[in-house]
């Protein structure tokens, strides 16, 4: 299952449509406030379902944006090694960008335009495989 979260209704069913063609369950969220909303059902032990393998943000959305959910969710064991994109419309600084991936545990920053379908099912699948090696293995 892959999380989406995006304000767009047109960007969001057209995410969630690619993921479906790509084999993926996908969820999604319309704004950040509700994807926090079901972080406290997760921190509750309340949640009752599958977790993403992966999450795909907007990062300026109405409540809560995608940086600060993104931050949130490493906070949270059961989802502290899942990878996060998230997605931008807006220009951002070298130090933002390295603010958010340093700070809030974001592991890509996905400019809009979207990549083209392949590119991005590609990129989005090199970041689940990414997250699943290890960083070191027996101290080393």
């Amino acid at each position: 299952m892959w999380l989406v979260a995006e304000d767009e209704t047109d960007i969001r069913v057209l995410i969630t449509t690619m993921i479906s063609v790509w084999g993926y369950q996908a969820v999604a969220f319309e704004n950040g406030q509700k994807v926090w909303d079901w972080l406290d059902q997760i921190e509750a032990d309340a949640f009752i379902g599958t977790l993403p393998d992966l999450v795909l943000m907007d990062i300026r959305m109405p409540g809560k944006k995608g940086n600060e959910v993104a931050n949130r969710m490493r906070s949270i064991a059961k989802l502290d090694r899942t990878p996060i994109a998230l997605m931008t419309a807006f220009s951002l600084s070298d130090g933002e960008r390295k603010e958010m991936i340093d700070q809030d545990g974001v592991d890509t920053i996905i400019s809009k335009p979207l990549p083209d379908f392949d590119q991005l099912r590609q990129l989005l699948q090199a970041l689940i495989e990414k997250k699943k090696t290890p960083t070191h293995q027996n101290g080393v």
